[in-house]
């Protein structure tokens, strides 16, 4: 009876632990100088001459709890959940997890319009497409040498801007952010469509802008890995369900 409570606890906390979080350097936040107000529930004190504010782990992991369990019901339900982090040192994090899940992701540069303006975005997406599926069936083999290279160079352009949601045929129903300051045009957009948000809210963020906040370091490598490693843990277990 009691490894069954202990396997339950175990499900519903998906295995995360305060001290591999805090190895991973999730609680470190910014100095306290620039600390957003409503971020200071989630800090536990200061630390060092440089007045570094320390996040609350427990609060951490309270709230990232929630946010995995909206995206396992999500997945659950076959929803889509776009993933955006263009942060240089993470960029190949959420890239390599977008591939392995098979999830839609912005890895390079916001596009302004991506959500309020889907529509137009879709459009620019077909012509990729189209280009790409021309170029595959050898189509554009009656080009010259140099407009098959401009084609090329196009074609290149586009999939950075456009590689990672070139399968979205809709607007998401979640969208994911790394980096609230970074992508906060990624949040102000999805907002203003109604789309729900979960995004990392370090202690310069105000995390009343989104609906799922984990207050976690989003600038260190390790910690961004640690929470996506359970994003992933979550996702691909549905799947084989």
């Amino acid at each position: 009876m009691a490894e069954e409570k202990k396997e339950k606890t175990k499900k519903d906390d998906f295995g995360i632990d305060v001290d591999e979080m805090t190895k991973a350097g999730v609680y470190f936040g910014h100095r306290i100088s620039k600390c957003q107000p409503k971020m200071k529930p989630f800090i536990l004190g200061v630390k060092g001459s440089e007045h570094i504010s320390i996040i609350d782990l427990e609060k951490t992991k309270e709230l990232l709890i929630k946010a995995l369990e909206e995206i396992k019901r999500l997945t659950q339900d076959k929803k889509i959940l776009l993933l955006v982090g263009t942060k240089l040192p993470t960029r190949k994090l959420v890239e390599e997890l977008a591939k392995e899940c098979e999830l839609p992701y912005v890895s390079q540069r916001w596009i302004g319009g991506t959500l309020t303006n889907f529509k137009i975005i879709r459009k620019r997406i077909d012509y990729f497409q189209d280009l790409e599926a021309k170029k595959a069936k050898g189509e554009l083999d009656k080009h010259t040498k140099k407009e098959r290279l401009e084609i090329d160079r196009e074609l290149a352009r586009l999939d950075q801007k456009f590689g990672g949601i070139k399968n979205l045929k809709g607007l998401p129903d979640v969208v994911f952010v790394m980096d609230m300051r970074k992508d906060g045009l990624a949040v102000k957009e999805a907002r203003a469509k109604g789309i729900r948000v979960i995004a990392l809210a370090d202690t310069n963020v105000d995390p009343s802008l989104v609906d799922y906040p984990i207050p976690a370091n989003d600038d260190a490598i390790s910690s961004v890995k640690y929470i996506l490693e359970k994003v992933k843990q979550v996702i691909l277990n549905n799947k084989k369900k």
